[in-house]
């Protein structure tokens, strides 16, 4: 079965409810050996789109991740762009702002770091926390010295939803594709995982306190993902909610998804002019009659 990211996919002013959305769906994989195989074709596939990516040198491309915890960010990115020349992409991860950070608008720490054309900018959490955590926790927002006017709970989230589109509106205008994937994971999934890794000495340190804490938090969490994801879907920038229960049915929908959208851009390599050809054929004649 040929992975179907479309069906994922937000379409943008739905009325989406995240209850109703799948954590798993089929296997899109008989076996592991299959999976293996399906991946490791749809990599090459990406390394092949890359390349072309970089030598067109028109577009950029921007991933976003976002997910509650242990939901597979870090792995689905890991074994997604194993394939992906270093050179032609960067990925960012984006923690509790700085006192730099917070004395500036909660787009810009993000923005410094967009990728430039020829390249793949991959955002492990992005500007979106500041829409999701912050929400579920407005005592952040209280700390980021926002004059009193523009910190009023009742309008910064509809107005940070247009700040973000408008944002990605001008990106997509200018040349930069973005694909933004939610990794849908259920409660009872995370509470497997958070045990997995207290029960692995080696997986101990992904673990905090802090973890817990946030996990008791789930349906604030849910309803600022919902709200979120309701607002800022939008047909050049659109979210996919990703089934996430299964790590490897999540990889191979992430990565069909961003060798659909590079697919769909007209790219090219670039051709020579008849005076470089000249200087080429020139070159060649040097090389072919060296001793």
């Amino acid at each position: 079965m040929k992975p179907n990211p479309s069906k994922f996919r937000v379409r943008h002013h739905q009325a989406l409810r995240l209850s109703k959305c799948p954590t798993q769906t089929k296997p899109l994989y008989k076996s592991k050996s299959h999976y293996r195989q399906l991946l490791a074709d749809q990599v090459n596939r990406l390394s092949e789109l890359q390349n072309l990516l970089y030598a067109h040198d028109r577009y950029a491309i921007l991933l976003i991740f976002q997910a509650m915890d242990a939901a597979g960010k870090d792995s689905a990115i890991k074994h997604v762009m194993s394939g992906v020349n270093p050179q032609g992409c960067e990925v960012y991860s984006f923690k509790h702002p700085s006192p730099e950070e917070l004395d500036h608008d909660f787009l810009w720490r993000t923005t410094r770091c967009l990728p430039q054309r020829g390249r793949i900018g991959i955002f492990n959490r992005s500007y979106y926390e500041e829409v999701l955590v912050v929400r579920v926790h407005p005592d952040i927002l209280r700390g980021e010295a926002l004059p009193a006017e523009l910190a009023n709970e009742k309008t910064i989230w509809s107005d940070r939803y247009r700040s973000i589109n408008d944002l990605e509106s001008h990106l997509s205008r200018n040349g930069t594709r973005i694909a933004k994937f939610f990794l849908h994971v259920s409660k009872e999934e995370q509470r497997k995982r958070f045990l997995a890794r207290l029960e692995d000495e080696e997986k101990n340190w992904k673990f905090s306190v802090g973890d817990l804490a946030e996990r008791a938090l789930w349906k604030e969490y849910m309803n600022a993902y919902q709200e979120c994801l309701r607002a800022t879907s939008t047909k050049e920038a659109p979210w996919y909610v990703i089934p996430a229960d299964d790590k490897k049915n999540a990889r191979l929908l992430v990565a069909q998804a961003i060798v659909e959208m590079l697919e769909e851009l007209k790219m090219s390599y670039p051709q020579p002019d008849r005076a470089h050809r000249k200087e080429l054929k020139s070159i060649r004649q040097t090389l072919m009659h060296e001793k």
